[in-house]
Protein backbone atom coordinates (compact mmCIF):
# COMPACT_ATOMS: atom_id res chain seq x y z
CA UNK A 1 0.00 0.00 0.00
CA UNK A 2 1.23 3.48 -0.71
CA UNK A 3 2.11 5.85 2.11
CA UNK A 4 -0.83 7.49 3.84
CA UNK A 5 -3.44 4.96 2.70
CA UNK A 6 -5.98 3.89 5.30
CA UNK A 7 -7.80 0.57 5.21
CA UNK A 8 -11.08 -0.35 6.86
CA UNK A 9 -13.60 -3.17 6.53
CA UNK A 10 -17.18 -1.89 6.69
CA UNK A 11 -20.07 -4.27 6.16
CA UNK A 12 -17.90 -6.69 4.17
CA UNK A 13 -16.70 -3.99 1.76
CA UNK A 14 -12.95 -3.52 1.54
CA UNK A 15 -12.50 0.26 1.32
CA UNK A 16 -9.16 1.93 0.64
CA UNK A 17 -8.95 5.69 1.01
CA UNK A 18 -5.90 7.21 -0.61
CA UNK A 19 -5.30 10.87 -1.29
CA UNK A 20 -8.91 11.69 -0.54
CA UNK A 21 -10.22 9.35 -3.26
CA UNK A 22 -12.15 6.32 -2.06
CA UNK A 23 -12.07 3.02 -3.95
CA UNK A 24 -13.60 -0.24 -2.88
CA UNK A 25 -13.32 -3.96 -3.59
CA UNK A 26 -16.21 -6.26 -2.57
CA UNK A 27 -15.80 -9.98 -1.91
CA UNK A 28 -12.22 -10.09 -3.17
CA UNK A 29 -11.96 -13.73 -2.02
CA UNK A 30 -9.12 -13.82 0.54
CA UNK A 31 -8.31 -10.10 0.73
CA UNK A 32 -5.13 -8.39 -0.43
CA UNK A 33 -2.75 -10.96 1.02
CA UNK A 34 -4.45 -14.31 0.44
CA UNK A 35 -2.53 -17.57 0.42
CA UNK A 36 -3.26 -18.97 -3.04
CA UNK A 37 -1.25 -16.81 -5.43
CA UNK A 38 1.52 -17.40 -7.84
CA UNK A 39 2.09 -13.64 -7.88
CA UNK A 40 3.40 -13.68 -4.30
CA UNK A 41 5.94 -16.45 -4.94
CA UNK A 42 9.39 -15.68 -3.63
CA UNK A 43 12.04 -14.86 -6.22
CA UNK A 44 14.12 -17.85 -5.21
CA UNK A 45 11.29 -20.23 -6.01
CA UNK A 46 11.58 -22.33 -9.16
CA UNK A 47 10.01 -20.80 -12.28
CA UNK A 48 6.65 -22.39 -12.89
CA UNK A 49 5.44 -23.75 -16.23
CA UNK A 50 2.35 -25.29 -17.71
CA UNK A 51 -1.24 -24.07 -17.46
CA UNK A 52 -2.20 -21.78 -14.59
CA UNK A 53 -3.95 -23.51 -11.70
CA UNK A 54 -7.37 -22.56 -10.30
CA UNK A 55 -5.65 -21.17 -7.18
CA UNK A 56 -3.37 -19.02 -9.32
CA UNK A 57 -6.33 -17.72 -11.32
CA UNK A 58 -8.14 -16.84 -8.13
CA UNK A 59 -5.17 -15.19 -6.40
CA UNK A 60 -3.97 -13.21 -9.44
CA UNK A 61 -7.43 -11.88 -10.25
CA UNK A 62 -7.91 -11.03 -6.56
CA UNK A 63 -4.71 -9.02 -6.31
CA UNK A 64 -5.18 -7.24 -9.62
CA UNK A 65 -8.76 -6.19 -8.86
CA UNK A 66 -7.78 -5.05 -5.38
CA UNK A 67 -4.90 -2.97 -6.73
CA UNK A 68 -7.15 -1.47 -9.40
CA UNK A 69 -9.87 -0.73 -6.85
CA UNK A 70 -7.26 0.97 -4.62
CA UNK A 71 -6.02 3.14 -7.48
CA UNK A 72 -2.60 1.44 -7.27
CA UNK A 73 -1.79 1.62 -10.99
CA UNK A 74 1.85 0.48 -10.64
CA UNK A 75 0.94 -2.56 -8.59
CA UNK A 76 -1.95 -3.48 -10.88
CA UNK A 77 0.29 -3.10 -13.94
CA UNK A 78 2.90 -5.52 -12.55
CA UNK A 79 0.19 -8.16 -12.23
CA UNK A 80 -0.35 -8.14 -16.02
CA UNK A 81 1.67 -9.26 -19.03
CA UNK A 82 1.74 -5.70 -20.43
CA UNK A 83 2.61 -3.42 -17.57
CA UNK A 84 3.01 -0.27 -19.67
CA UNK A 85 -0.43 -0.34 -21.27
CA UNK A 86 -2.14 -1.65 -18.13
CA UNK A 87 -0.62 0.99 -15.87
CA UNK A 88 -1.70 3.80 -18.17
CA UNK A 89 -5.25 2.43 -18.38
CA UNK A 90 -5.66 1.92 -14.62
CA UNK A 91 -4.28 5.38 -13.90
CA UNK A 92 -6.56 6.85 -16.57
CA UNK A 93 -9.56 5.27 -14.86
CA UNK A 94 -9.03 7.82 -12.07
CA UNK A 95 -7.35 10.75 -13.81
CA UNK A 96 -9.10 10.79 -17.20
CA UNK A 97 -12.44 9.13 -16.47
CA UNK A 98 -12.59 10.90 -13.08
CA UNK A 99 -13.85 7.85 -11.21
CA UNK A 100 -13.98 8.87 -7.54
CA UNK A 101 -15.14 5.53 -6.16
CA UNK A 102 -15.32 1.98 -7.44
CA UNK A 103 -16.68 -1.23 -5.93
CA UNK A 104 -15.43 -4.19 -7.96
CA UNK A 105 -17.24 -7.48 -7.37
CA UNK A 106 -15.71 -10.64 -8.86
CA UNK A 107 -17.90 -13.45 -10.06
CA UNK A 108 -17.24 -17.17 -10.16
CA UNK A 109 -14.17 -18.09 -12.25
CA UNK A 110 -14.74 -20.19 -15.33
CA UNK A 111 -11.45 -21.84 -16.14
CA UNK A 112 -8.93 -19.02 -16.61
CA UNK A 113 -11.62 -16.37 -17.09
CA UNK A 114 -12.91 -14.30 -14.18
CA UNK A 115 -15.99 -12.11 -14.67
CA UNK A 116 -16.58 -9.09 -12.47
CA UNK A 117 -18.86 -6.11 -12.05
CA UNK A 118 -17.85 -2.50 -11.55
CA UNK A 119 -20.09 -0.12 -9.59
CA UNK A 120 -18.30 3.19 -10.00
CA UNK A 121 -19.03 6.82 -9.27
CA UNK A 122 -17.85 9.48 -11.69
CA UNK A 123 -17.29 12.95 -10.21
CA UNK A 124 -16.55 15.96 -12.38
CA UNK A 125 -16.94 19.68 -11.63
CA UNK A 126 -18.96 18.94 -8.51
CA UNK A 127 -21.39 16.56 -10.23
CA UNK A 128 -21.44 12.81 -9.48
CA UNK A 129 -23.17 10.04 -11.42
CA UNK A 130 -23.03 6.21 -11.27
CA UNK A 131 -21.21 4.17 -13.91
CA UNK A 132 -22.08 0.47 -13.69
CA UNK A 133 -21.00 -2.33 -16.02
CA UNK A 134 -19.59 -5.87 -16.23
CA UNK A 135 -16.32 -7.05 -17.70
CA UNK A 136 -13.90 -9.96 -17.32
CA UNK A 137 -10.21 -10.83 -17.25
CA UNK A 138 -8.17 -13.86 -18.23
CA UNK A 139 -5.17 -15.23 -16.32
CA UNK A 140 -2.22 -16.71 -18.23
CA UNK A 141 1.30 -17.97 -17.47
CA UNK A 142 3.94 -15.27 -17.98
CA UNK A 143 6.34 -16.28 -20.77
CA UNK A 144 9.50 -14.99 -19.09
CA UNK A 145 8.65 -15.07 -15.38
CA UNK A 146 6.44 -18.12 -15.20
CA UNK A 147 4.12 -16.16 -12.92
CA UNK A 148 0.36 -16.12 -13.24
CA UNK A 149 -0.56 -12.78 -14.81
CA UNK A 150 -3.64 -11.01 -16.15
CA UNK A 151 -3.63 -11.20 -19.92
CA UNK A 152 -3.89 -7.50 -20.60
CA UNK A 153 -6.63 -6.24 -22.89
CA UNK A 154 -8.16 -2.72 -22.82
CA UNK A 155 -11.59 -4.38 -22.45
CA UNK A 156 -10.61 -5.39 -18.90
CA UNK A 157 -11.16 -1.77 -17.83
CA UNK A 158 -14.37 -1.45 -19.86
CA UNK A 159 -15.79 -3.94 -22.40
CA UNK A 160 -16.10 -1.26 -25.10
CA UNK A 161 -12.46 -0.18 -24.95
CA UNK A 162 -10.02 -1.04 -27.74
CA UNK A 163 -6.29 -0.46 -28.21
CA UNK A 164 -6.91 2.99 -29.67
CA UNK A 165 -9.80 4.03 -27.41
CA UNK A 166 -9.78 5.65 -23.96
CA UNK A 167 -12.31 6.18 -21.19
CA UNK A 168 -12.80 9.88 -20.50
CA UNK A 169 -15.02 12.33 -18.68
CA UNK A 170 -15.35 15.92 -19.82
CA UNK A 171 -17.08 18.21 -22.24
CA UNK A 172 -18.60 16.24 -25.10
CA UNK A 173 -17.10 16.88 -28.52
CA UNK A 174 -20.49 17.42 -30.10
CA UNK A 175 -23.97 18.22 -28.90
CA UNK A 176 -26.45 15.47 -28.22
CA UNK A 177 -28.97 15.04 -31.00
CA UNK A 178 -32.67 14.51 -30.97
CA UNK A 179 -32.99 12.28 -34.01
CA UNK A 180 -36.41 12.23 -35.64
CA UNK A 181 -37.85 10.23 -38.50
CA UNK A 182 -39.09 11.73 -41.77
CA UNK A 183 -42.38 12.63 -40.09
CA UNK A 184 -40.79 14.18 -36.99
CA UNK A 185 -41.24 11.20 -34.61
CA UNK A 186 -38.35 10.96 -32.13
CA UNK A 187 -35.99 8.01 -32.47
CA UNK A 188 -34.14 6.79 -29.34
CA UNK A 189 -31.84 3.83 -28.79
CA UNK A 190 -33.96 2.81 -25.79
CA UNK A 191 -37.01 2.29 -28.01
CA UNK A 192 -35.07 1.18 -31.09
CA UNK A 193 -31.94 -0.67 -29.85
CA UNK A 194 -30.48 -1.24 -33.33
CA UNK A 195 -30.21 2.52 -33.78
CA UNK A 196 -27.75 2.89 -30.87
CA UNK A 197 -24.51 2.88 -32.91
CA UNK A 198 -26.23 4.71 -35.76
CA UNK A 199 -27.35 7.57 -33.53
CA UNK A 200 -23.81 7.77 -32.09
CA UNK A 201 -22.42 8.05 -35.61
CA UNK A 202 -24.99 10.65 -36.66
CA UNK A 203 -24.21 12.68 -33.58
CA UNK A 204 -20.50 12.59 -34.37
CA UNK A 205 -20.99 13.59 -37.99
CA UNK A 206 -23.85 16.05 -37.73
CA UNK A 207 -24.10 17.19 -34.10
CA UNK A 208 -22.21 20.37 -34.93
CA UNK A 209 -24.67 21.11 -37.75
CA UNK A 210 -27.60 21.29 -35.35
CA UNK A 211 -28.50 24.10 -32.95
CA UNK A 212 -27.63 21.98 -29.89
CA UNK A 213 -24.94 22.67 -27.28
CA UNK A 214 -22.59 20.00 -25.80
CA UNK A 215 -22.92 18.73 -22.24
CA UNK A 216 -20.51 16.91 -19.90
CA UNK A 217 -20.24 13.13 -20.29
CA UNK A 218 -18.29 10.00 -19.52
CA UNK A 219 -17.56 8.48 -22.91
CA UNK A 220 -15.41 6.09 -24.91
CA UNK A 221 -13.12 8.25 -27.04
CA UNK A 222 -12.56 6.06 -30.10
CA UNK A 223 -9.31 7.80 -30.99
CA UNK A 224 -10.33 7.66 -34.64
CA UNK A 225 -12.03 10.18 -36.90
CA UNK A 226 -13.79 7.33 -38.68
CA UNK A 227 -15.33 5.78 -35.54
CA UNK A 228 -17.93 7.56 -33.41
CA UNK A 229 -17.38 8.14 -29.69
CA UNK A 230 -19.73 6.21 -27.39
CA UNK A 231 -21.50 8.09 -24.61
CA UNK A 232 -21.81 6.13 -21.34
CA UNK A 233 -23.03 8.62 -18.72
CA UNK A 234 -24.37 12.16 -19.00
CA UNK A 235 -23.31 14.27 -16.02
CA UNK A 236 -24.57 17.61 -17.25
CA UNK A 237 -27.03 17.78 -20.09
CA UNK A 238 -26.44 20.10 -22.98
CA UNK A 239 -29.14 21.18 -25.37
CA UNK A 240 -29.90 18.46 -27.95
CA UNK A 241 -30.10 19.59 -31.53
CA UNK A 242 -32.82 18.12 -33.74
CA UNK A 243 -31.59 16.01 -36.64
CA UNK A 244 -34.04 14.79 -39.26
CA UNK A 245 -33.41 11.36 -40.75
CA UNK A 246 -35.08 9.42 -43.57
CA UNK A 247 -36.12 6.61 -41.20
CA UNK A 248 -39.73 5.71 -40.44
CA UNK A 249 -40.58 4.97 -36.81
CA UNK A 250 -43.31 2.47 -37.68
CA UNK A 251 -41.19 0.52 -40.16
CA UNK A 252 -38.22 0.65 -37.76
CA UNK A 253 -40.34 -0.81 -34.95
CA UNK A 254 -41.44 -3.67 -37.22
CA UNK A 255 -37.83 -4.30 -38.27
CA UNK A 256 -36.61 -4.41 -34.65
CA UNK A 257 -39.31 -6.93 -33.76
CA UNK A 258 -38.70 -9.08 -36.84
CA UNK A 259 -34.95 -9.63 -36.34
CA UNK A 260 -35.37 -10.50 -32.65
CA UNK A 261 -36.77 -13.87 -33.74
CA UNK A 262 -33.24 -14.97 -34.65
CA UNK A 263 -29.83 -14.96 -32.97
CA UNK A 264 -28.05 -13.24 -35.86
CA UNK A 265 -30.13 -11.35 -38.39
CA UNK A 266 -30.16 -8.02 -40.23
CA UNK A 267 -32.73 -6.14 -42.31
CA UNK A 268 -32.83 -2.87 -44.25
CA UNK A 269 -35.84 -1.14 -45.82
CA UNK A 270 -35.60 1.48 -48.58
CA UNK A 271 -38.07 3.68 -50.46
CA UNK A 272 -37.31 2.77 -54.11
CA UNK A 273 -38.44 6.06 -55.66
CA UNK A 274 -36.02 8.14 -53.56
CA UNK A 275 -33.41 5.84 -52.00
CA UNK A 276 -34.43 6.97 -48.50
CA UNK A 277 -33.64 4.33 -45.89
CA UNK A 278 -36.75 3.63 -43.79
CA UNK A 279 -35.38 1.03 -41.34
CA UNK A 280 -32.13 -0.58 -40.17
CA UNK A 281 -32.22 -3.41 -37.64
CA UNK A 282 -29.78 -6.00 -36.32
CA UNK A 283 -29.91 -8.92 -33.92
CA UNK A 284 -28.06 -8.81 -31.67
CA UNK A 285 -28.13 -5.02 -31.34
CA UNK A 286 -24.57 -5.12 -29.98
CA UNK A 287 -23.07 -1.97 -31.41
CA UNK A 288 -22.05 -3.26 -34.86
CA UNK A 289 -24.28 -2.26 -37.76
CA UNK A 290 -24.14 -5.54 -39.69
CA UNK A 291 -27.07 -4.46 -41.87
CA UNK A 292 -24.85 -1.79 -43.43
CA UNK A 293 -21.36 -3.14 -42.79
CA UNK A 294 -21.79 -6.88 -43.32
CA UNK A 295 -20.00 -8.47 -46.28
CA UNK A 296 -21.32 -11.92 -47.12
CA UNK A 297 -22.25 -13.99 -50.14
CA UNK A 298 -25.90 -13.10 -50.96
CA UNK A 299 -26.83 -16.37 -52.63
CA UNK A 300 -29.52 -16.36 -55.28
CA UNK A 301 -30.71 -12.83 -54.53
CA UNK A 302 -27.77 -11.99 -56.83
CA UNK A 303 -29.73 -13.53 -59.71
CA UNK A 304 -31.53 -10.18 -60.07
CA UNK A 305 -28.22 -8.69 -61.23
CA UNK A 306 -27.25 -11.81 -63.18
CA UNK A 307 -30.59 -11.75 -65.01
CA UNK A 308 -30.03 -8.10 -65.91
CA UNK A 309 -26.56 -8.99 -67.23
CA UNK A 310 -27.91 -11.86 -69.31
CA UNK A 311 -30.54 -9.66 -70.94
CA UNK A 312 -28.11 -6.79 -71.41
CA UNK A 313 -25.62 -9.12 -73.12
CA UNK A 314 -28.29 -10.71 -75.33
CA UNK A 315 -27.94 -14.17 -73.79
CA UNK A 316 -31.70 -14.22 -73.19
CA UNK A 317 -34.29 -11.91 -74.69
CA UNK A 318 -36.60 -11.78 -71.69
CA UNK A 319 -38.82 -13.79 -69.33
CA UNK A 320 -40.35 -15.94 -72.08
CA UNK A 321 -37.02 -17.06 -73.58
CA UNK A 322 -36.41 -20.80 -73.48
CA UNK A 323 -33.55 -21.86 -71.20
CA UNK A 324 -32.34 -25.25 -70.01
CA UNK A 325 -32.61 -26.10 -66.30
CA UNK A 326 -30.99 -29.52 -65.81
CA UNK A 327 -30.51 -31.05 -62.36
CA UNK A 328 -26.74 -30.52 -62.55
CA UNK A 329 -24.28 -28.67 -64.74
CA UNK A 330 -20.49 -28.45 -64.91
CA UNK A 331 -18.32 -25.37 -65.45
CA UNK A 332 -14.68 -26.11 -66.26
CA UNK A 333 -14.95 -29.35 -64.32
CA UNK A 334 -16.71 -27.82 -61.29
CA UNK A 335 -20.18 -29.32 -60.69
CA UNK A 336 -23.22 -27.25 -59.72
CA UNK A 337 -26.68 -28.50 -58.83
CA UNK A 338 -30.15 -27.35 -57.93
CA UNK A 339 -31.79 -27.79 -54.55
CA UNK A 340 -32.93 -31.42 -54.25
CA UNK A 341 -31.64 -31.92 -57.81
CA UNK A 342 -34.86 -30.55 -59.34
CA UNK A 343 -35.02 -29.77 -63.05
CA UNK A 344 -37.38 -27.91 -65.36
CA UNK A 345 -38.14 -29.48 -68.73
CA UNK A 346 -38.73 -27.13 -71.67
CA UNK A 347 -38.91 -24.16 -69.29
CA UNK A 348 -38.67 -20.39 -69.66
CA UNK A 349 -36.26 -17.90 -68.14
CA UNK A 350 -39.04 -16.70 -65.86
CA UNK A 351 -39.67 -20.24 -64.58
CA UNK A 352 -35.98 -20.66 -63.76
CA UNK A 353 -35.92 -17.28 -62.00
CA UNK A 354 -39.02 -17.81 -59.86
CA UNK A 355 -37.96 -21.34 -58.88
CA UNK A 356 -34.32 -20.23 -58.43
CA UNK A 357 -32.76 -22.73 -60.82
CA UNK A 358 -28.98 -22.46 -60.36
CA UNK A 359 -28.07 -24.51 -63.41
CA UNK A 360 -30.06 -22.33 -65.81
CA UNK A 361 -28.08 -19.24 -64.86
CA UNK A 362 -24.80 -21.11 -65.36
CA UNK A 363 -25.60 -23.21 -68.43
CA UNK A 364 -27.17 -20.36 -70.40
CA UNK A 365 -24.01 -18.30 -70.06
CA UNK A 366 -21.55 -21.18 -70.27
CA UNK A 367 -17.78 -20.92 -70.72
CA UNK A 368 -18.22 -21.73 -74.41
CA UNK A 369 -21.05 -19.25 -74.97
CA UNK A 370 -20.57 -17.73 -78.39
CA UNK A 371 -21.16 -14.27 -76.96
CA UNK A 372 -17.83 -14.65 -75.15
CA UNK A 373 -19.00 -13.13 -71.87
CA UNK A 374 -16.01 -11.81 -69.92
CA UNK A 375 -15.54 -12.61 -66.26
CA UNK A 376 -15.95 -8.90 -65.55
CA UNK A 377 -19.44 -8.67 -67.08
CA UNK A 378 -21.33 -9.29 -63.84
CA UNK A 379 -19.38 -6.62 -61.99
CA UNK A 380 -19.82 -4.21 -64.89
CA UNK A 381 -23.60 -4.72 -64.80
CA UNK A 382 -23.72 -4.37 -61.02
CA UNK A 383 -21.85 -1.08 -61.20
CA UNK A 384 -23.51 0.32 -64.34
CA UNK A 385 -27.16 -0.23 -63.38
CA UNK A 386 -27.23 -0.99 -59.62
CA UNK A 387 -24.46 1.25 -58.25
CA UNK A 388 -22.72 -1.73 -56.61
CA UNK A 389 -18.99 -1.14 -56.26
CA UNK A 390 -19.32 2.65 -56.46
CA UNK A 391 -18.63 4.59 -53.27
CA UNK A 392 -21.85 5.32 -51.39
CA UNK A 393 -22.26 8.23 -48.97
CA UNK A 394 -25.33 7.27 -46.98
CA UNK A 395 -24.58 9.55 -44.02
CA UNK A 396 -23.14 6.69 -41.91
CA UNK A 397 -20.46 4.07 -42.69
CA UNK A 398 -21.51 1.38 -45.16
CA UNK A 399 -20.05 -1.49 -47.16
CA UNK A 400 -20.88 -0.76 -50.78
CA UNK A 401 -20.82 -4.26 -52.25
CA UNK A 402 -18.15 -6.19 -54.09
CA UNK A 403 -18.45 -8.04 -57.42
CA UNK A 404 -14.84 -8.69 -58.45
CA UNK A 405 -13.54 -10.47 -61.57
CA UNK A 406 -13.19 -14.22 -61.08
CA UNK A 407 -11.67 -17.28 -62.68
CA UNK A 408 -12.78 -20.87 -63.32
CA UNK A 409 -15.52 -22.27 -61.11
CA UNK A 410 -15.70 -19.03 -59.12
CA UNK A 411 -17.06 -17.28 -62.22
CA UNK A 412 -20.01 -19.68 -62.39
CA UNK A 413 -20.48 -19.44 -58.62
CA UNK A 414 -20.67 -15.66 -58.84
CA UNK A 415 -23.72 -15.88 -61.14
CA UNK A 416 -25.65 -17.50 -58.28
CA UNK A 417 -24.30 -15.20 -55.57
CA UNK A 418 -21.44 -17.32 -54.26
CA UNK A 419 -17.70 -17.25 -54.98
CA UNK A 420 -16.16 -13.86 -54.28
CA UNK A 421 -19.44 -11.90 -54.27
CA UNK A 422 -19.94 -9.89 -51.07
CA UNK A 423 -23.04 -7.93 -50.10
CA UNK A 424 -24.76 -6.43 -47.08
CA UNK A 425 -28.50 -6.35 -46.45
CA UNK A 426 -28.29 -2.69 -47.51
CA UNK A 427 -26.82 -3.61 -50.89
CA UNK A 428 -29.40 -6.30 -51.60
CA UNK A 429 -32.29 -4.05 -50.52
CA UNK A 430 -30.97 -1.42 -52.93
CA UNK A 431 -30.83 -3.99 -55.75
CA UNK A 432 -34.50 -4.82 -55.21
CA UNK A 433 -35.35 -1.11 -54.98
CA UNK A 434 -33.58 -0.50 -58.30
CA UNK A 435 -35.49 -3.35 -59.92
CA UNK A 436 -38.75 -1.88 -58.61
CA UNK A 437 -38.14 1.74 -59.66
CA UNK A 438 -36.10 1.06 -62.80
CA UNK A 439 -33.28 3.35 -61.70
CA UNK A 440 -30.69 3.30 -58.92
CA UNK A 441 -31.13 5.85 -56.17
CA UNK A 442 -28.23 5.79 -53.74
CA UNK A 443 -29.55 4.93 -50.26
CA UNK A 444 -29.39 7.75 -47.69
CA UNK A 445 -30.05 7.91 -43.94
CA UNK A 446 -29.98 11.72 -43.73
CA UNK A 447 -30.86 14.17 -46.53
CA UNK A 448 -28.07 15.07 -48.93
CA UNK A 449 -28.85 18.74 -48.31
CA UNK A 450 -27.48 18.42 -44.77
CA UNK A 451 -23.87 18.33 -45.95
CA UNK A 452 -23.96 18.44 -49.77
CA UNK A 453 -22.09 15.13 -49.96
CA UNK A 454 -21.69 13.52 -53.36
CA UNK A 455 -24.05 10.62 -54.01
CA UNK A 456 -23.27 7.64 -56.22
CA UNK A 457 -25.05 7.43 -59.56
CA UNK A 458 -25.80 4.73 -62.14
CA UNK A 459 -27.51 4.43 -65.49
CA UNK A 460 -31.26 3.69 -65.52
CA UNK A 461 -32.13 0.12 -66.42
CA UNK A 462 -33.09 -0.24 -70.10
CA UNK A 463 -36.88 -0.38 -70.37
CA UNK A 464 -37.17 -4.01 -71.43
CA UNK A 465 -34.81 -5.14 -68.64
CA UNK A 466 -36.69 -3.12 -66.03
CA UNK A 467 -40.05 -4.56 -67.05
CA UNK A 468 -38.64 -8.08 -67.26
CA UNK A 469 -37.16 -7.95 -63.77
CA UNK A 470 -40.45 -6.73 -62.29
CA UNK A 471 -42.36 -9.45 -64.13
CA UNK A 472 -40.05 -12.22 -62.88
CA UNK A 473 -39.92 -10.89 -59.32
CA UNK A 474 -43.71 -10.67 -59.26
CA UNK A 475 -43.93 -14.28 -60.43
CA UNK A 476 -41.52 -15.27 -57.64
CA UNK A 477 -43.83 -13.61 -55.11
CA UNK A 478 -47.17 -14.79 -56.51
CA UNK A 479 -46.88 -17.93 -58.68
CA UNK A 480 -47.83 -21.23 -57.07
CA UNK A 481 -44.27 -22.51 -57.53
CA UNK A 482 -42.56 -19.19 -56.76
CA UNK A 483 -39.98 -19.51 -53.98
CA UNK A 484 -41.15 -16.24 -52.39
CA UNK A 485 -44.89 -16.91 -52.55
CA UNK A 486 -45.38 -18.16 -48.99
CA UNK A 487 -43.52 -15.27 -47.35
CA UNK A 488 -45.25 -12.62 -49.50
CA UNK A 489 -48.75 -14.12 -49.34
CA UNK A 490 -50.13 -11.56 -46.91
CA UNK A 491 -49.04 -8.54 -48.96
CA UNK A 492 -51.16 -6.83 -51.58
CA UNK A 493 -50.39 -4.22 -54.19
CA UNK A 494 -47.47 -4.23 -56.59
CA UNK A 495 -45.02 -6.74 -55.20
CA UNK A 496 -41.99 -8.81 -56.11
CA UNK A 497 -39.39 -10.99 -54.43
CA UNK A 498 -36.23 -13.06 -54.76
CA UNK A 499 -34.97 -15.74 -52.38
CA UNK A 500 -31.40 -16.80 -51.69
CA UNK A 501 -29.39 -19.34 -49.72
CA UNK A 502 -25.66 -18.86 -49.27
CA UNK A 503 -23.31 -21.62 -48.17
CA UNK A 504 -20.63 -20.51 -45.72
CA UNK A 505 -17.43 -22.38 -44.84
CA UNK A 506 -17.53 -24.23 -41.51
CA UNK A 507 -21.26 -23.58 -41.18
CA UNK A 508 -23.60 -26.58 -41.28
CA UNK A 509 -26.67 -24.61 -42.38
CA UNK A 510 -26.71 -21.99 -45.13
CA UNK A 511 -27.49 -18.34 -44.53
CA UNK A 512 -31.03 -17.35 -45.45
CA UNK A 513 -31.43 -14.30 -47.74
CA UNK A 514 -34.61 -12.69 -49.01
CA UNK A 515 -35.40 -9.45 -50.76
CA UNK A 516 -38.69 -8.05 -51.96
CA UNK A 517 -40.83 -4.99 -52.42
CA UNK A 518 -44.45 -3.98 -51.98
CA UNK A 519 -45.57 -0.71 -53.55
CA UNK A 520 -42.92 1.93 -52.68
CA UNK A 521 -41.00 0.01 -50.04
CA UNK A 522 -38.24 -2.53 -50.65
CA UNK A 523 -36.42 -4.60 -48.03
CA UNK A 524 -33.74 -7.26 -47.72
CA UNK A 525 -32.81 -9.51 -44.82
CA UNK A 526 -30.15 -12.08 -43.99
CA UNK A 527 -30.42 -14.64 -41.18
CA UNK A 528 -27.25 -16.50 -40.29
CA UNK A 529 -27.72 -20.28 -40.45
CA UNK A 530 -31.34 -19.63 -41.35
CA UNK A 531 -31.53 -22.19 -44.15
CA UNK A 532 -33.40 -21.45 -47.39
CA UNK A 533 -34.34 -17.89 -48.27
CA UNK A 534 -38.04 -18.23 -47.61
CA UNK A 535 -37.57 -20.09 -44.33
CA UNK A 536 -36.23 -17.29 -42.10
CA UNK A 537 -35.31 -14.13 -44.01
CA UNK A 538 -38.60 -14.21 -45.96
CA UNK A 539 -40.83 -13.68 -42.90
CA UNK A 540 -38.51 -10.90 -41.68
CA UNK A 541 -38.85 -8.99 -44.95
CA UNK A 542 -42.60 -9.58 -45.12
CA UNK A 543 -43.07 -8.23 -41.57
CA UNK A 544 -41.21 -5.06 -42.49
CA UNK A 545 -43.10 -4.55 -45.75
CA UNK A 546 -46.44 -4.93 -43.97
CA UNK A 547 -45.57 -1.88 -41.85
CA UNK A 548 -45.41 0.42 -44.89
Amino acid sequence: MRSGAKVAVVGGVFVIVAGGVGYGGYNLWNGLSGNGGGTTTKSAETKKSGPVTPDEVKQTAEEFLAAWAAGESDKAAQLTNNSGAAGTAVEGFRSQAHVSKAVITPGTPSGVRVPFTVAATVTYQGVSKPLNYTSSLTVVRGLTTGKALVDWQPAVIHPKLTKTATLKTGAAKTAEIKAVDHDGVELTKEKYPSLGPILDELRKRYGAKTTGTPGVETFIDSGSDSVANTSLVTLTKGKPGELKTTLDAGVQAAAEKAVKRYGKASVVAIKPSTGEVRAIANSPADGYNTAFMGSQAPGSTMKIVTAAMMMDQGIVSGPNAKVECPATVSWEGVPFRNLDHFKIDNGTFEASFRRSCNTAFIKAIGPLNEKGIENTALGDTARKYFGIGVEWNTGIPSFDGKVPPSQGGETAASYIGQGKIQMSALNVASIAATAKSGAFKQPVVVPQSLDDRELATAQPLPGHISQSLKQMMRATATASDGTGRQAMAGLGGSKGAKTGSAEVDNQATSNSWFTGYADDLAAAAVVQSGGHGGDAAGPVVASVLKAR
